[in-house]
């Protein structure tokens, strides 16, 4: 009996995998390959070179273990090896500045501040508190170092060790107010009780010198109610700036969890919806000698009193934004200290200031204003918080990027003459610029050979040839080292995840020098399978535009006439490139369906990265417009040039890839037979505000745009077979978002469709049971819906 039962489970178990696998033919499986890391393998991360050059540092997990650890490759000796803790520990930040000579280094490491002599490598812990210190930086001429702590700037003197506490911004006691009848029995008690009289006057006393005392310190600065952030001394030392911030009342929402650890329903205070009411910002300078706080006068900013285009939709509304000034970045000073530059956003982020600055009175001068109808962003523009800038070795001009173009480019300005001239150009992006050591050249990341392709470039300071430094296909994130004479690159290519090389900068040598793998991640059961290296494509849009696409094709035998179109998500994304992708359980998916008979087809659609404004910006007022007619082109062409029927074709992705296939299935329910949609927005009047409102404005002042926008709205549209996935504890798209489409489905009689939830996941699913579930029942929708199988 006993090894009856025995054999029994040995039956059982054996039996599982192949349920999971029915239908399926690839040697793939999807349990297998939805294990992530596990799987493919932990790849290297985060380089940082050693400051003599000598020693690469990396984040690393080749043993499979529960966090990465951190891991040196030695030049000298070629090998790598793990570092353990108390070295990790006390290695010197990657980040920090240098004085002007460059033989001190200055960092925040865990909320303290550390001073690194280059020449010694003698090490000062600055400050050593419960506090958290941070933003540390060079004044008055190298001498001093100046931090946050809090609400408020410290000064530690190098030479003495002596710290000053440089600003007083706290909350000030203020006298109440009397009435006439209170102030009258005040004076009358005073007046009859001599002890009260004597009381006060000691008082009044001490007040007195204690005001004499505080008169030596620096300024109190009531924030009357507002934030502080942002605080900055001057190079010298004699101005200090910063940014108060009023913040609005906007309800926020819930996200209730219902698997938990204590079995009670437990709730969780998540973002509000689109719709804030926007934060007030307002920058102040405190001229430290003549102790007085002024605002920085920003009214004279060209187009501040800007109305969007939009608004003339609604000629019975009337448009109202009283104060366009959002988030005040800077000042950025020159390094003698003689110029301060502000980098400034509109609130409703159509527009993009750079000012020179003039402490002395806190007036300002216009140097250059990027002004967009849609929303001003790119690579190094449109940051929440400002785009790249810094200053050009002259000292009187800055450098910052742009889409004047219609692609971001790198510029430079005098703020002398405000004469502006463009060091790049073409149809290509340059993202993460940098000036080298020597201030002689740029280095650079730029797509000039191919939207999908990322090299690593050099080019004279002034601009001129760009200099290719890395060779190999695909992405190229290069970390140089302090000398700069070495490049450690994080590679990946299509098929090919990520990995660390060593290459030697061919400005100091080679022009075409080799690059060095020094890591080797991926697993065996990894490499045991034949990663394809699908097609990169274009096909014309509706519009005539030519849409890139990945493209994924089946050996004629095996092929089955059916096709599936993947949706990358993010919206601003890029998927359709030549380097191993974020989405990289879906791209080994599409393997499996490949192997299934399937063509799979990988879209960078309309308001995708990487092809410039006009793209980024093709779905301004009408998401699910030229984005979703740019799949159902894509579906066109597959019927057209690769012979796949019309009705076997599916749609799924996630996030706004989610989105897209809702509004695939209700818009377009004649080109897509079956979509399923991953923890997708139903609704854009319940997504968050600073990405839902540079694209749709708000629903308030822009409510068309919102309607033609959201799913919840087309949904009597569907027609072909739905399935809905969602985690149940998302606070990003929030799962009451497809609670909310469900109960329209159901109103409207729709009984194609079907709702899988994940109690414990959120937004990026994590366990690899709630991913192996959800693959599952999306190959099975396909399987059953575009070739009747079950």
């Amino acid at each position: 009996m006993k090894n009856t039962w025995l054999l029994c489970g040995i039956f059982l178990l054996s039996i599982i995998p192949c349920l999971a696998q029915q239908g399926n033919t690839s040697t793939l499986s999807i349990k297998e390959i939805m294990q992530g890391d596990d799987f493919v393998g932990h790849l290297p991360s985060n380089p940082q070179w050693s400051l003599d050059s000598q020693t690469l540092y990396f984040d690393w997990n080749p043993e499979k273990a529960q966090n990465d650890s951190l891991y040196a490759y030695h030049l000298k000796s070629a090998k790598t090896i793990k570092i353990d803790f108390e070295t990790a520990y006390s290695l010197p930040s990657s980040g920090g500045v240098f004085n002007k000579d460059r033989t001190l280094k200055l960092y925040a490491k865990r909320g303290d501040i550390f001073l690194l002599n280059l020449k010694t490598q003698g090490l000062i812990q600055i400050t050593r508190t419960e506090e958290y210190e941070s933003a540390p930086h060079f004044t008055e001429n190298g001498t001093k170092v100046a931090y946050r702590q809090g609400n408020n700037l410290f000064a530690w003197d190098i030479a003495t060790g002596s710290t000053v506490q440089l600003t007083k911004i706290k909350s000030l006691k203020k006298d109440d107010e009397k009435s006439d009848k209170d102030q009258w029995l005040y004076e009358d008690q005073l007046g009859l009780f001599e002890v009260l009289r004597e009381r006060k006057a000691k008082k009044d006393k001490t007040e007195e010198a204690q005001k004499l005392l505080e008169a030596k310190g620096p300024l109190p600065i009531d924030p009357d109610g507002k934030s502080i952030y942002n605080q900055r001394i001057s190079p010298k030392g004699n101005y200090i700036t910063y940014l108060a911030t009023k913040s609005p009342t906007n309800k926020g929402t819930i996200v209730p969890h219902y698997v938990t650890e204590s079995g009670y329903t437990e709730d969780e205070d998540a973002r509000s919806k689109v719709g804030n009411e926007p934060y007030e910002y307002e920058m102040f300078v405190y001229d430290i000698a003549n102790k007085k706080a002024y605002p920085v006068v920003l009214d004279s900013l060209e187009g501040l009193d800007y109305v969007p285009e939009y608004t003339k939709d609604y000629p019975d509304k009337t448009y109202e934004n009283k104060n366009r000034l959002g988030y005040i970045d800077g000042p950025l000073w020159s390094e003698d200290g003689k110029y301060a530059v502000l980098d400034i956003n509109s609130n409703d982020y159509k527009d993009r200031w750079i000012v020179l600055l003039d402490p002395k009175n806190g007036t300002v001068t216009q140097l250059d204003r990027q002004h967009d109808e849609a929303w001003i962003a790119g690579p190094g523009i449109g940051g929440y918080s400002g785009g790249e800038m810094g200053w050009m070795p002259d000292g009187k001009s800055i450098w910052f990027q742009s889409e004047k173009t219609g692609y971001s480019h790198l510029y430079v300005i005098d703020v002398t003459s405000k004469k502006t001239k463009a060091l790049t150009s073409g149809e290509f992006e340059i993202y993460d610029p940098r000036i080298s050591k020597d201030k002689k050249r740029w280095y650079f990341t730029a797509n000039k050979n191919h939207p999908g392709d990322r090299q690593f470039y050099s080019m004279p300071i002034g601009g001129g040839k760009m200099q290719q430094l890395t060779q190999m296909t695909g992405s190229n994130e290069v970390t140089l080292s302090p000398d700069e004479r070495k490049m450690a690159i994080l590679h990946s290519y299509t098929n090919k995840p990520t990995e660390l090389y060593l290459q030697d900068n061919p400005i100091w040598g080679k022009s075409k020098a080799e690059a060095k793998r020094i890591t080797y991640s991926t697993t065996k059961d990894f490499d045991s399978y034949q990663w394809r290296d699908p097609e990169i494509i274009t096909f014309k849009a509706e519009d005539g535009e030519a849409v890139h696409a990945r493209l994924y094709q089946p050996n004629s035998d095996t092929k089955n006439k059916a096709a599936i179109i993947f949706v990358h998500g993010a919206g601003y994304l890029q998927n359709a490139h030549k380097w191993w992708s974020s989405y990289f359980r879906e791209y080994m998916f599409h393997n499996l369906l490949v192997d299934n008979g399937y063509t799979v087809l990988d879209i960078d659609y309309r308001g995708s990265a990487g092809y410039g404004r006009d793209w980024r910006t093709g779905i301004y007022r009408h998401m699910g417009g030229k984005d979703l007619s740019d799949h159902v082109d894509g579906a066109k062409y597959l019927i057209n040039e690769l012979g796949i029927e019309e009705d076997k074709i599916g749609i799924y992705g996630g996030s706004y890839g989610g989105f897209i296939t809702l509004m695939a299935m209700f818009n377009a329910p004649d080109t897509f037979k079956a979509g399923a949609a991953i923890r997708s927005v139903g609704d854009w009047a319940a997504y968050n505000h600073g990405y839902t409102a540079r694209i749709l404005n708000t629903p308030v002042t822009d409510s068309l745009a919102y309607r033609r926008s959201s799913p919840i709205y087309f949904a009597e549209g569907l027609k072909g077979d739905l399935l809905i996935l969602h985690g149940m504890i998302d606070d990003n798209v929030h799962f009451q978002d497809m609670v909310r489409l469900s109960q329209r489905l159901i109103e409207l009689e729709k009984h194609n469709w079907e709702m899988a939830v994940y109690p414990v996941e959120r937004h990026s699913f994590v366990e690899p049971s709630s991913w192996t579930d959800e693959y599952t029942r999306i190959f099975k929708l396909f399987q059953k819906s575009l070739l009747d199988k079950n």
